[in-house]
């Protein structure tokens, strides 16, 4: 891969990223979607939903935080196989905090390709395509059931 192609990777899987982060774009990211929420409302669950806005949360702070460990060669998940466990309910005082870690997380994320090298990218390319995606379909969930609880926005992004 010559130097040219490397920056232009780097930059789209950085892009993408932040598009599921903090930059609107053709979606709303994850850090206009949490705005403003309480811990009621994000613990808040349509009936016949299967998850609330904070277990989508928490499965979007797993799944980041467990493919950037992997990335950053940590590998310290321990995750048992179960899909179900990254989604979990939380107490008034934790969902702030979540929202603060989701942010920081995607960060990383976004620090970590600006430092990686080219042979890296080569090959997690694809996985964090797939983490941007994970992150925007989640998101497009969030925004949903806020339009349902009545408490988006629509100047926010979408209608």
């Amino acid at each position: 891969m010559d130097y040219l192609w490397d920056m232009q990777l780097k930059q789209l899987l950085i892009n993408q990223l932040k598009s599921s982060h903090n930059k609107a774009n053709w979606f709303v990211p994850l850090n206009i979607a949490l705005k403003g929420l309480s811990a009621e409302e994000a613990n808040w669950k349509p009936k016949g939903a299967d998850h609330s806005i904070a277990e989508l949360t928490t499965h979007i702070v797993f799944w980041n935080e467990n493919e950037l460990s992997k990335f950053s060669g940590e590998n310290k998940s321990g995750f048992s196989g179960d899909n179900e466990e990254t989604f979990m309910i939380l107490k008034n005082k934790s969902w702030l905090s979540l929202v603060t870690k989701a942010d920081d997380i995607m960060l990383k994320w976004e620090n970590a390709i600006e430092d990686a090298e080219e042979e890296k990218l080569e090959t997690w390319s694809e996985i964090i395509a797939h983490i941007s995606a994970h992150n925007a379909y989640h998101t497009g969930q969030i925004v949903y059931i806020r339009k349902l609880q009545g408490s988006w926005d629509p100047e926010r992004g979408v209608k």
